[in-house]
């Protein structure tokens, strides 16, 4: 059994660099981590120098050393496999192991993620280090479990390498065949860029205004994704051979242009995630944009992680101010935002968390990245905070296992993932859509799922449909925003979710696409038109000019942002709402569609905030613990449960004024074992967990 995740408790641990400190630090701080009750640490992620000095010398000392220490002091370890970062030596004597600029210029050492993955000389340097590590550091009873890289596709998630320009061709070699179904997939007779030979094709390079072929970008990004995947799986399959059993494989994060799906699949035994939450607080503009739910929105993105395997870990969990010396500029958490914030990973799934990180750098680009302890060491009112958060871990331990509830799905697919952030009209909805959604889901108190279709290649069975319709049907209405690029195999595992019962409401652009990008030549919804009973008579992207554009569902006004598709119901079909203005006004603007026990919906915009809180209260999923507590808008309300298991139900407040919320019937407040009931006023940041 994993020592991890294994539904027996709620674990803290931390994130340590032995390397970085002078050796006579290491049994001090292995104590004080005890003594703040945390048990697992992760090492060794950016350590190759120390473990291969030099070309074919290896060492093993260092490490022999400090997991002797641990083992010593009962602290368990999670190791890293180190190939984030090259050493100098072998950038400097082997430049093809480097990424690349889109104009050839190639990243070089200095920083981290500075590699490419298909070097076949940076493959051949890992294999060998994984290998030698795996059979050195394998059998160590410390060790719980390995992490794979860090953070793969941090950083940059393009790579333009003369290695992937050749692994390149052969992926779509593999696709396509031949360069006659290449040309065709990719539309290549526009702008006379039909190739001849499988020479001529190239990873995306630097074009005029930008303007790459976008179905060739569409592709690049699925190479980048595939090899990424294959880069996990070069090393989990070694590390196969040399684990203990019971320990896991795991690796950290979740970044653009990767099918973690697939990662996951094929070389994890679960994913963890870095959450941090205190970036919405930043000064850059990139978060100071964040004003609707600034730190909430890491809710959404630990909603990803666990639409991969359900319970999940943290890897690095804030725990002080972030920044680099050359940006990400973010304050210090204040009183209780650590707990706040481990508390919603928690609430979101999570049943380990770790802090980033024990000791702040004093050296490097992280110095500003604060962990627990600060420069000097001394007691702090983090490490206070951390100390009473693992007393509640305690308490609180029986919940691990449960599972966050929802009624309420949102699907997404790595297609139109890709395919959204490289249009800048599909990117424009799913922006739109995915923070009404989510903004509406926090406010009004509807947890919501995140659920990933296969695509038409995916090397996935029928029984993994049928799991995705079960998933599915787990939830009462499910939202598929903007199926901009729809497969026939995904029409199936729709309509037989709606068959079942389900509730399925589409947005604009439904079936607009093919799986290479390029626009069908049907009427749209195209491959949604039978189960969507809709017809896209016009459509038409919102001018500035007109505002808001509104349409009327039975005497309700709700927002129809962005982007207007005029509809027609088919046979079968009726329109229950219009549009009250611009030229198209009293055009239908949604279409009701019974198809089985369930029923479908298109609507003709993108999802607000104040238009998926009236889909929510239309169709009566609203909030869905209203029986349980009520709470103001800043707060946020969630439940984990399981079978034969009682509830447990978190309520969260991020706003820093005091929160009045009334406990509608008698629950247990885990943190202190009191009985609560009736009003309860929460003070800045507090949280509550209750067994209901």
């Amino acid at each position: 059994m994993s020592y991890l995740l294994n539904g027996d408790r709620i674990i803290m641990g931390t994130d340590y660099y032995p390397e970085h400190w002078d050796e006579r630090l290491w049994g001090q701080d292995l104590d004080r981590m005890h003594e703040t009750g945390i048990e697992v640490i992760r090492v060794a992620e950016f350590s190759w120098n120390v473990f291969e000095p030099a070309e074919g010398e290896y060492s093993y000392d260092f490490f022999d050393r400090f997991l002797d220490l641990c083992e010593e002091k009962n602290m368990k370890v999670i190791f890293c496999t180190p190939t984030a970062t090259p050493p100098a030596w072998m950038t400097d004597k082997y430049p093809e192991v480097l990424n690349a600029r889109q104009d050839g210029v190639l990243y070089r050492h200095g920083a981290r993620r500075h590699y490419n993955y298909n070097s076949v000389i940076y493959q051949r340097f890992t294999r060998n280090i994984v290998e030698r590590l795996g059979a050195h550091y394998a059998k160590r009873a410390c060790i719980i479990g390995w992490q794979l890289d860090n953070e793969i596709n941090c950083e940059k998630n393009e790579f333009y390498s003369e290695s992937d320009t050749l692994a390149f061709r052969e992926f779509l070699k593999a696709k396509y065949g031949s360069i006659r179904n290449l040309n065709k997939a990719w539309g290549t007779a526009f702008w006379n860029q039909t190739y001849t030979a499988w020479g001529e094709v190239y990873v995306p390079r630097t074009t005029l205004s930008n303007n790459t072929n976008p179905h060739e970008v569409l592709d690049y990004k699925r190479f980048v994704s595939d090899s990424a995947c294959r880069w996990a799986k070069l090393q989990s399959d070694i590390l196969r051979k040399y684990v203990k059993p019971g320990d896991f494989i795991t690796t950290n994060g979740l970044f653009a242009d990767l099918d973690n799906h697939r990662m996951t699949r094929d070389s994890l035994d679960f994913m963890t995630y870095d959450s941090y939450p205190n970036m919405a607080y930043g000064i850059h503009s990139h978060f100071t944009a964040l004003t609707t739910l600034k730190d909430r929105i890491w809710g959404l993105n630990l909603d990803e992680v666990r639409a991969l395997k359900g319970t999940f870990g943290i890897m690095e969990q804030q725990s002080g101010a972030n920044g680099w010396n050359t940006g990400m500029e973010a304050p210090t958490p204040r009183p209780g935002q650590i707990t706040l914030w481990t508390m919603q990973s928690i609430a979101h799934g999570a049943d380990y968390i770790s802090y980033f990180r024990w000791r702040t750098s004093t050296m490097g680009t992280e110095i500003y990245w604060h962990g627990i302890l600060d420069y000097s060491g001394r007691e702090n009112r983090r490490i206070r905070e951390v100390r009473e958060i693992h007393d509640k871990f305690v308490r609180m331990s029986e919940l691990a296992g449960t599972q966050y509830e929802a009624k309420v799905g949102i699907i997404e697919t790595y297609d139109n993932k890709f395919d959204a952030e490289l249009d800048e009209w599909h990117g424009a909805l799913d922006r739109m859509s995915m923070n009404g959604l989510y903004a509406a889901s926090q406010h009004t108190h509807t947890p919501v799922d995140l659920i990933y279709l296969p695509s038409e290649e995916s090397d996935t069975s029928e029984a993994d449909d049928r799991e995705v319709v079960e998933k599915l049907s787990q939830h009462r209405v499910v939202f598929y925003p903007h199926a901009v690029i729809l497969t026939e195999r995904q029409v199936r595992i729709l309509t037989a979710y709606v068959e079942q019962g389900g509730t399925l409401v589409f947005g604009c652009r439904a079936g607009l696409k093919d799986p290479t990008g390029k626009c069908v030549q049907q009427n749209l919804p195209g491959l949604a038109a039978k189960l969507t009973g809709a017809d896209v008579t016009e459509f038409t992207l919102t001018a500035a000019d007109e505002g808001m554009i509104h349409a009327d569902w039975d005497g309700t006004s709700v927002e129809v942002p962005v982007f207007n598709d005029e509809l027609q119901p088919l046979e079968g079909a009726k329109a229950v709402g219009t549009y009250k203005n611009s030229y198209y006004t009293g055009t239908p603007a949604l279409i009701e569609n019974s198809v089985g026990k369930g029923k479908v919906y298109y609507f003709g915009g993108c999802f607000s905030e104040q238009t998926a809180a009236v889909f929510f209260e239309k169709l009566d999923v609203i909030e869905s613990y209203k029986d349980l507590v009520e709470a103001p808008s800043g707060c946020e309300i969630a439940l984990r449960t399981g079978k034969n298991r009682p509830g447990y139900l978190f309520v969260l407040n991020y706003e820093k004024t005091p929160q009045l919320i009334q406990i509608k019937r008698k629950s247990v407040d885990l943190y202190t074992g009191e009985e609560l009931e009736g009003e309860r006023l929460l003070a800045p940041y507090e949280t509550l967990v209750l067994k209901v």
